[in-house]
């Protein structure tokens, strides 16, 4: 993927690009406008030629969320951009993005004049910078579930150290000071683990494994947090 943002307003566009990794947002240019139909076409050869394969656009919305009537034209814009090419186009939240790119550049000691040249820009990076947060985000708890629906339907299997393979249930998933933690139960009877002994595992960052936990009052604060949870559930 390769994303390309634009801060749309009456005079200025800014544009913005991801980089490589889709990591972080690079202000890129900006595009003074021209005349509606001049500028949509221009704006869908910025996304083409810089390689995108979706278009964020900032939506600008009132302080409470609701919308104005810079909104409703703004939207009339997008509209005609994704008349005007096959690349997927959606829209993100651009509240504060202009303020923020403002102090950044009054940070930097630039004069008003100049940034006039560069806060769209900055402002478009702002917008696309948020969205690339967002998809993380959900990219991250996607995972994560996807993981915790793999071990309730099957057998996750273990290894010891002296290479036995026990195969183990998932109990349930808790969270513990912002981490999350796999409860397993021994799916059949063994030497080393008994059959009510509960078996604890890290998850991830990324959601997609089970990392060992090697500190003892850990694992006994984790339990304990969730038996007092469990309790009151019930």
């Amino acid at each position: 993927m390769r994303y390309v943002a634009f801060d749309i307003g009456d005079k200025r566009i800014g544009v913005a690009v991801s980089d490589p990794f889709n990591t972080y947002a690079l202000p890129s240019e900006t595009y003074f406008r021209k005349g509606f139909a001049q500028d949509v076409a221009a704006l869908a050869k910025i996304a083409k030629d810089k390689g995108a394969t979706q278009i964020v656009c900032g939506l600008p919305v009132n302080f409470d969320g609701s919308e104005a009537l810079q909104t409703e034209k703004t939207r009339r814009f997008i509209s005609a951009l994704e008349s005007a090419t096959d690349i997927p186009v959606v829209c993100e939240d651009e509240r504060f993005t202009t303020k923020m790119a403002h102090e950044t550049l009054i940070s930097e000691g630039m004069s008003r004049e100049k940034r006039k040249n560069h806060v769209d820009a900055l402002a478009a990076a702002n917008i696309l910078d948020g969205y690339l947060a967002k998809l993380k985000k959900q990219g991250e708890t996607k995972m994560s579930e996807e993981l915790e629906e793999e071990l309730d339907d099957e057998l996750v299997e273990l290894v010891d150290e002296e290479g036995n393979v026990i195969n183990f249930k998932l109990l349930d998933v808790t969270e513990y000071k912002g981490v999350k933690y796999a409860l397993l139960l021994a799916a059949e009877p063994n030497e080393e683990i008994a059959e009510d002994e509960v078996v604890i595992f890290r998850l991830s960052e990324d959601g997609t494994a089970l990392e060992p936990v090697e500190d003892e009052a850990l694992l006994e604060e984790v339990f304990d947090f969730y038996q007092s949870e469990t309790e009151e559930d019930e």
